[in-house]
């Protein structure tokens, strides 16, 4: 392999070959714990922690306890409250002790959810076996009652704790999100939290909320969701133009694309076409196609990317127009290239050689296994790590009108997602856009979306919370956790959880 020495040292922490799995990579330093939400549910909590589901508990992972859960924070009137303190050690559930410690770290020998986690995960889905919507009395009678019976230490003496958190949801199915009741009510909750929490200007926040909570509000066709929907494309159309020179601007033009072109593709409404061709404009002027658009500053700032021929990074998007810093990116590449698809299949002129250059740029990132790296440079012909790009590259060659070659790339990408689905928590950049992509992208496989969300049902058993959202559990990067600890997550969960309805041309296969 030909890599500079910068992504050398990049890569080194990354594929270092270490014992034992892993949740989260906490360090020395104190991240991710002394990491705080800044406005909204969280910022009560003293620090970024594990969610243990509709307990209403958080924990922390310890070196020195690595077979139990630190608890740190307990929501007032939760299940748990009264019951559990902060400072108690949760070392096992219904009788059996936590018998897998974990292990701190990150790469492909790490992740996953193994040890105290996972088994707390495993415990609070089975004592709702059963119960929830949709069970006949019968079947109910032979499930869990919604009753978690916890072990303690408390200031050093064992102790129990017996939590009650009801038998509204019940447990996810075998095949969920799809045929499952669980997904269909945590769904409907989900939107009607995010209906509730949007601004008054139609938007969510940052460029994942303003694209994934518009894609997944697109599958109901409840009155306020779709109000909800349509203030978020205006939202869009409004805020975007053919010339716009605002800073870490490429993201929200690529929301913008993909979210106005699937309203199109759903209502036809004709309006919406000049603000195509004005978004498009933009991205033709900020894709990097030529060494005259280098920034002359990344030779200072970032020497070891700077580009020495016309192909490199050629064809892709990065943060800003042009080449700036690192340059282009996979991950919004990938965008980019979607963005394009989608916008020709709603009539746009799209130049072929820009939208075939994005895809050599996405073919050049992949490594032999099709895992897509960081940049245009395969990281390895059998590495991977956090599957986001992977996930985008494939849903951006499936839309590419039904070709048969992007057809199958977009099932050689998929496939390894569902080959290694336990990096799908842990990402780099903007976890929670990683997350979505990552499940959006292995959707093109029927074979690795199931693996993926069985392997990961741990997630959003964990992530769920009492009030109808969804958090932004502990991550390798903390982009988009703050003040959006709840929107991030709960908009990426409602897309993800919305997929097997079939009802944007994304979701349909």
């Amino acid at each position: 392999m030909n890599f500079r020495p910068a992504i050398l040292m990049l890569l080194g922490a990354l594929w270092t070959p270490t014992v034992g799995q892993a949740q989260v990579h906490y360090q020395p330093n104190g991240q991710p714990w002394k990491q705080k939400a800044s406005a909204g549910p969280d910022a009560q909590v003293p620090g970024w922690y594990y969610n243990l589901g509709i307990t209403g508990i958080r924990v922390e992972l310890m070196e020195e306890h690595p077979q139990a859960l630190m608890v740190r924070y307990v929501f007032p009137d939760s299940p748990a409250d009264g019951k559990v303190q902060a400072g108690d050690l949760i070392t096992g559930v219904d009788g059996k002790s936590f018998q897998v410690a974990h292990q701190n770290g990150y790469g492909m020998d790490k992740f996953g959810p193994y040890g105290p986690i996972a088994d707390f995960a495993q415990a609070l889905d089975a004592c709702q076996q059963g119960a929830g919507p949709g069970v006949k009395a019968r079947l109910k009678a032979k499930a869990g009652n919604g009753t978690l019976n916890l072990m303690l230490q408390r200031a050093g003496k064992k102790a129990q704790a017996k939590i009650n958190v009801g038998d509204k949801y019940g447990a996810y199915s075998k095949s969920f999100p799809n045929e499952c009741a669980k997904t269909d009510l945590i769904l409907a909750e989900l939107l009607d939290y995010l209906v509730d929490h949007q601004q008054a200007d139609g938007s969510w926040g940052s460029a994942p909320h303003n694209t994934f909570a518009p894609l997944a509000l697109m599958s109901s066709d409840k009155k306020s969701h779709r109000d909800a929907l349509l203030k978020n494309v205006k939202m869009h159309a409004k805020t975007t133009k053919a010339v716009d020179e605002s800073w870490l601007i490429n993201w929200r033009y690529m929301s913008a694309a993909i979210v106005l072109s699937e309203y199109y593709l759903l209502t036809g409404e004709k309006w919406l076409l000049p603000e195509l061709q004005e978004i498009y404009d933009f991205l033709v002027s900020t894709q990097y196609v030529d060494l005259s658009q280098v920034n002359p500053k990344a030779k200072e700032t970032h020497p070891h990317t700077y580009p020495t021929t016309q192909l490199d990074s050629h064809g892709g998007w990065g943060h800003n127009p042009g080449f700036e810093g690192y340059g282009p990116i996979a991950m919004i590449t990938a965008q980019g290239a979607l963005a394009f698809a989608m916008m020709k299949q709603c009539g746009i002129e799209v130049d072929a050689d820009r939208h075939a250059a994005a895809y050599a740029f996405l073919d050049r990132a992949a490594g032999k296994n099709h895992y897509v790296w960081y940049k245009d440079q395969a990281a390895g012909d059998q590495n991977w790590a956090d599957m986001g790009r992977t996930g985008a590259a494939a849903i951006a060659n499936r839309m590419y009108a039904k070709d048969k070659k992007h057809k199958r790339r977009s099932i050689e990408f998929a496939s390894v997602i569902g080959q290694h689905p336990d990096s799908f928590a842990d990402t780099h950049g903007s976890p929670i856009m990683g997350m979505a992509y990552g499940a959006l992208g292995a959707s093109c496989d029927p074979r690795a979306f199931r693996r993926l969300m069985d392997a990961n049902k741990w997630w959003f058993t964990l992530s769920q919370c009492t009030d109808g959202s969804f958090y932004y559990q502990p991550n390798r990067d903390n982009a988009g956790y703050g003040a959006d600890s709840r929107i991030s997550a709960t908009a990426a969960v409602a897309f993800i959880l919305s997929i097997p309805k079939a009802a944007t041309t994304l979701t349909k296969g």
